[in-house]
């Protein structure tokens, strides 16, 4: 009787599937998609409910984006300082394609026919998700530059001006992006409309707005990291 010797130490053989159960096992993934989520949510939630605007001091009005969309900054920085730049390139790529997809089912909800059994008049739904194309444009443009334009310069503060701590690189990066993510904006969605004094004076307190919240969030920044962190990280050892 042929009888096969089993060898406890062969190397096994897994499919596609397990593979990614045995990378979910170790928590390192997990982290990734719980950063992701965290980084769409903000994005989107800055996009929709940053509408609605609220007072603020001396007559000025400060939207309430204000909350949100430093976590989408911040979060690049962290996942950069952890994980690495292609890392940070993907969440970038991920958010861009995300906006993308959704404005795209949006036109596709606006234009389909309207019952008259629904709950709201259809000029609050159009009012509400109706973006305009050129408002669409101005905002995947501003996103996607003023995000690169984060990841390069935080890397270049890390790189080549030797910043070894990770607020000052991360609150720098975030000082000029979220400049380039206003202004791209402000004149993409605006300009002709308003004069160009007139984008200045909107752009400056909402960039300066911006920058401020991001400052307040750097903790968060820091427990985002330890929270990160694992055994095979390249900047484990760094300082932050």
């Amino acid at each position: 009787m042929y009888s096969e010797k089993i060898n406890p130490v062969r190397k096994m053989s897994f499919t596609p599937l397990e593979k990614i159960s045995n990378k979910f096992s170790n928590g390192v993934n997990f982290k990734i998609i719980i950063a992701l989520t965290l980084y769409l949510v903000s994005l989107f939630a800055s996009n929709t409910l940053g509408l609605k605007l609220m007072p603020f001091f001396f007559g000025t009005h400060l939207s309430v984006a204000v909350f949100f969309f430093p976590f989408v900054f911040l979060t690049t920085d962290v996942i950069g300082q952890v994980y690495g730049k292609p890392m940070a390139k993907n969440f970038v790529w991920a958010g861009f394609l995300s906006i993308l997809i959704f404005l795209i089912y949006s036109v596709i909800s606006i234009m389909a026919p309207w019952s008259g059994d629904n709950f709201m008049p259809k000029e609050w739904f159009d009012t509400i998700f109706g973006v305009s194309f050129r408002m669409s444009i101005a905002s995947l443009l501003a996103y996607i530059i003023g995000e690169y334009q984060d990841i390069l310069s935080f890397f270049f503060f890390k790189n080549k001006m030797n910043v070894k701590a990770f607020w000052l690189r991360s609150n720098l990066s975030n000082l000029w992006s979220q400049l380039i993510d206003t202004l791209i904006f402000m004149f993409v969605a605006f300009l002709g409309i308003y004069s160009v004094k007139t984008i200045l004076l909107i752009s400056l307190p909402w960039w300066l707005y911006k920058v401020g919240m991001g400052l307040i969030y750097t903790p968060l920044s820091y427990l985002g990291i330890y929270l990160l962190q694992h055994e095979n990280s390249s900047d484990k050892n760094q300082n932050i």
